[in-house]
């Protein structure tokens, strides 16, 4: 019985694939990896390195693993901290998993791009599929170069390995781990704690979101997609919503008018600013018939609600 592998399996957007996956498909069909000890799912779970390949491929061995989810990165804020250990974790985590494709262990590969791809240089709004992109953060060039490897193997080596360029990811299941856009998800957890919250971005700041329901059914359709409907050999730009954090103040602030946001703009302001306003995701919708279910007002309700049961619990 050939299985899937969750490489990164207790991140955010890990942690919440695993969860989907499990109400879709057999749990026994799925194994979770991760570099802790253990994992906060009940499905099987093999603590794993990604960046040796050897302990890769015995993972691969003995679970007959034919498809990877490889989530594993350090990302945009966090990675300006530490650039070379950010390029190569990034890199070669994932040249191990695309020679793993390249070597026929493997049938099938998701990896995650993003939005950082870009830079000054693209265009602001309406960012196309093919824009000038010329990135300024080392995690920005490490998915800009992912994003030409994996495009490499497609066609050198015919693997099937299939990607998303993300926008900022919006979640209640796990903290922020280091993104430019983490403060689209601190604010909630301030509000619900009566606390005011210290914005790293100004007021004005538009970045293009997307609801991490919507992040997930984005990875799943695309990869239950006929690779023969696919033209995008690299990685597919999709979008959820635009928005900056006067926008999201605005609204929780109608709920509670005590909640407060000071703006206190540091180094991750010149990362937004070199960033897109919107994205065009018309590939993915010609494609694979992409379309976002979440706008902001529907975000803010459930990030709420599922925030204020995980308080509860």
């Amino acid at each position: 019985m050939s299985r899937i592998l969750i490489i990164g399996s207790e991140g955010q957007l890990g942690s919440e694939l695993s969860s989907f996956l499990s109400k879709n498909i057999e749990h026994d069909k799925i194994v979770l990896s991760d570099i802790r000890n253990n994992s906060s799912s009940d499905l099987t779970y093999q603590k794993l390195d990604a960046l040796n390949y050897d302990e890769i491929k015995k993972t691969v061995l003995k679970y007959n693993i034919s498809e990877i989810y490889h989530l594993v990165a350090i990302l945009s804020a966090k990675g300006e901290q530490n650039p070379m250990k950010t390029w190569d974790l990034n890199m070669n985590s994932l040249f191990n998993i695309l020679e793993l494709a390249k070597n026929k262990f493997i049938k099938k590969v998701f990896w995650p791009s993003s939005i950082s791809v870009f830079g000054e240089t693209s265009p602001k709004n309406n960012t196309n599929q093919f824009s000038v992109m010329e990135p300024s953060t080392v995690y920005g060039i490490s998915k800009l170069a992912g994003e030409r490897w994996c495009e490499y193997y497609n066609q050198r080596y015919n693997t099937d390995i299939r990607s998303i360029r993300f926008p900022g990811i919006i979640s209640s299941n796990t903290l922020p781990g280091g993104g430019t856009t983490d403060y689209a998800v601190e604010i909630f957890y301030s509000f619900l704690n009566n606390k005011d919250y210290k914005c790293f971005l100004n007021k004005e700041t538009i970045l293009p979101m997307i609801y991490i329901d919507d992040a997930i059914n984005s990875i799943f359709n695309l990869m239950k997609e006929n690779k023969k409907k696919l033209s995008i050999k690299s990685s597919y730009n999709i979008s959820g919503f635009s928005i900056n954090p006067s926008m999201i103040f605005e609204k929780l602030n109608k709920i509670n008018e005590s909640f407060k946001i000071i703006y206190e703009p540091d180094y991750r302001q010149k990362i937004a600013d070199s960033w897109p306003n919107s994205i065009n995701d018309e590939y993915a919708k010609r494609d694979w018939n992409w379309m976002a279910e979440f706008d902001l007002d529907r975000t803010i309700d459930i990030m709420i609600k599922r925030l204020k049961t995980k308080y509860n619990d």
